[in-house]
């Protein structure tokens, strides 16, 4: 039994250390392009996804938090951020003048059927993921409180060492 055990918890943790960006899954970019999920990459250097919507007040200000301080993370690891809208077909053409608004400098990607979202097993919006520059998911955190920036900003570092 001892060694069932082990085995599953070995599966489990192997599953998360190695987990990675989903095949097979196709979502939009602002301009209506589709976008291969398992394309996205930095060259190599470390990518956040962040999921987000426009009716989360969590979500915007995360993002709105992050974007103070979003060009001197990427000149001191190149990190680049892809904001997923999770907003729905309904809501969808809020986002564009919601993120014109605010001068983001992220890359902005629209998952109107949930599809990426479920793929990467995030339940709500804010959830956001840290990868290192081989698409390995290292880091995520469900939710948002003013704050927690400070812990992905962290994991950021550690990888750009």
């Amino acid at each position: 039994m001892k060694n069932i055990i082990t085995l599953i918890f070995s599966f489990f943790l192997l599953n998360s250390i190695f987990a990675q960006l989903p095949a097979n899954v196709t979502i939009k970019d602002m301009n209506g392009k589709s976008v291969d999920i398992s394309k996205l990459n930095n060259s190599g250097k470390p990518m956040i996804i962040a999921f987000w919507a426009t009716w989360c007040g969590p979500c915007k200000l995360e993002l709105n938090t992050i974007a103070k301080d979003y060009q001197d993370l990427v000149k001191k690891t190149g990190v680049k951020l892809y904001a997923v809208s999770t907003d729905d077909v309904r809501s969808t053409g809020r986002v564009a003048p919601y993120v014109k608004e605010q001068g983001w400098d992220y890359e902005v990607l629209l998952d109107a059927n949930g599809t990426f979202m479920k793929a990467m097993k995030a339940n709500n919006v804010p959830h956001t993921f840290l990868l290192d520059g081989k698409g390995k998911i290292v880091w995520d955190h469900n939710n948002y409180i003013i704050g927690d920036e400070k812990e992905l900003y962290s994991e950021l570092m550690k990888l750009s060492k």
